[in-house]
């Protein structure tokens, strides 16, 4: 008679308690980008080695997005989150990969996707590591993507999609795209509202023809380039809307939007970590860098932009549920994704200042993080529209109370009224209805800034720390009385628009020789 033996068998990353999930996930990052691969050489190649994501697949992270009735962990938003700033402390290209795949694919399909459709793809994602994304974008047809000119014409069972897309992150790599596109009818006139539909490209008439791959600035490890659509989707792929087509865009991007800080958590928290070790082990002129007031200064704004993240984070944790439609809260989607990439920016180039002429490399974190932070101001709606956006919807809400005195309307309001208080002098202005753009723009950093200091006084109240807490309202205080005085400012630059003749510096030199 044989000798039996059991053999343990670590748990499925998706049946763990969230504590061991997570951490067990940062050990594995930890053990990839650190002890098992030179990430300062890897950052220099195009792609990531094949181990990277095959060792950050094993953790099942993308679980977190996924509803547990189809095996994933339950689609919370805390545990995403947690996910997406693991991934952001070692490297801020893996922690956009997975929020493009969770934020811009797996939500949208769990939400809007019918469910014949929903268990295949997701089974695919947590067993055969599949990964997807979403096509906007257009050349022609950047920001203003509602005009877009990709087209579908509807036949029996099935859409033809036809168009080009550009600046899809993941080009090449996708297995599943969402398809953004306008119907066309039978006079070729192209529908006011958009459609979405999946597109599985591992399909031979829903292959995506990529045309070009970009040499983007940044995010080296990230495919990006411009693809031709003439594709075939099944009518069954196509989103289901609660409304309209477009109303379902607007949740998707604002779901994402205040899910931003989630990325930039992990960045800002290890960009704070470098800064903080750099200073205190270099010496200049005998002492530490960390005894200077103007490094102090510079790393009590990056500890500043930690909290105010943590505040974000959980912002978004409690409101961005795919349960909630988030169509209408453009204010606070743009005020979090704005001024979290703008930190995001800040703090690498504080870092950046820091570490010097070292830090000026492509392979260094300083370096990597400067061009890899920069296009998260651009992305999904750039930073000045959406400040322009930002300005343009409290002058809206402003109309309909019939006040124009923006204090009056920030103390009464649920996103500002503890933050306004701080303020009452600054901010005790009437507003001009017709400011000219680049006033809403100002006004929309301001505004977008004393939203964030909400949220950070609701974290303090629940017991964050008090001195981070303070110093953070402290540095946020002092970039809305800045930006103040920039919106008060009356003088206006015009631009010369002639050829600049009678220019020439030379003709003004005094004792020519």
């Amino acid at each position: 008679m044989g000798v039996s033996s059991s053999v343990s068998v670590p748990p499925s990353p998706v049946s763990q308690d969230f504590d061991t999930f997570i951490s067990n996930f940062r050990s594995q990052l930890r053990d990839t980008f650190r002890r098992r691969g030179d990430i300062d050489a890897m950052s220099l190649n195009r792609s990531l080695p094949p181990y990277v994501l095959r060792d950050v697949r094993t953790c099942k992270p993308l679980s977190a997005f996924i509803p547990s009735e189809y095996g994933g962990r339950g689609g919370h938003v805390h545990e995403s989150l947690s996910v997406l700033e693991a991934a952001g402390y070692e490297s801020i290209a893996l922690t956009l990969t997975l929020g493009i795949n969770g934020a811009l694919f797996l939500q949208p399909v769990g939400k809007y996707a019918h469910d014949e459709v929903k268990a295949p793809i997701f089974e695919r994602f947590l067993e055969h590591q599949n990964m997807g994304g979403l096509m906007i974008t257009e050349p022609d047809y950047g920001s203003d993507a509602l005009s877009m000119r990709t087209a579908f014409t509807e036949h029996e069972d099935y859409a033809r999609i036809r168009g080009t897309k550009h600046w899809a992150g993941l080009t090449g790599w996708a297995d599943f795209w969402l398809l953004t596109a306008r119907k066309q009818d039978e006079n070729g006139n192209l529908a006011r509202d958009i459609d979405i539909f999946v597109c599985d490209v591992t399909q031979p008439e829903q292959h995506v023809e990529v045309e070009e791959l970009y040499t983007n600035l940044g995010l080296y490890h990230i495919p990006y380039g411009r693809n031709k659509l003439d594709v075939k989707v099944p009518l069954a792929q196509r989103l289901q809307p609660e409304r309209t087509g477009i109303t379902m865009l607007l949740d998707l991007l604002h779901r994402s939007r205040v899910q931003f800080p989630g990325m930039g958590m992990g960045f800002l928290q290890r960009m704070l970590d470098e800064a903080l070790d750099h200073c205190r082990n270099r010496h200049v002129g005998g002492k530490s860098l960390f005894n200077y007031d103007q490094v102090k200064s510079r790393l009590a704004t990056l500890q500043a932009y930690f909290t105010a993240c943590s505040a974000m984070c959980t912002y978004a944790s409690e409101n961005a549920s795919v349960e909630n439609n988030l169509a209408k809260i453009n204010l606070q989607a743009n005020a979090v994704k704005t001024v979290v990439t703008d930190m995001m920016q800040e703090a690498a180039n504080s870092v950046l200042q820091l570490t010097g002429a070292k830090g000026y490399r492509q392979d260094h974190i300083a370096g990597r993080g400067y061009t890899d932070s920069r296009p998260f101001q651009i992305f999904e709606g750039s930073n000045d529209i959406l400040y322009q956006q930002i300005t343009e919807s409290v002058l809206k809400s402003m109309r309909r109370l019939k006040d124009n005195n923006l204090y009056n309307y920030l103390e009464k309001s649920d996103l500002s009224s503890r933050a306004a208080e701080q303020f009452k002098d600054t901010l005790d202005i009437n507003l001009d209805p017709q400011m000219p753009q680049r006033k809403l723009v100002e006004l929309g950093r301001v505004l977008a800034r004393v939203i964030s200091m909400e949220f950070t006084i609701e974290l303090g109240e629940r017991g964050f720390r008090s001195d981070l807490i303070s110093n953070c309202l402290s540095v946020f205080r002092r970039k809305v009385h800045s930006y103040m005085c920039a919106y008060r400012d009356e003088g206006l630059p015009a631009i010369v628009e002639d050829d600049l003749e009678q220019s020439g510096w030379v003709d003004y030199v005094s004792a020519r020789s």
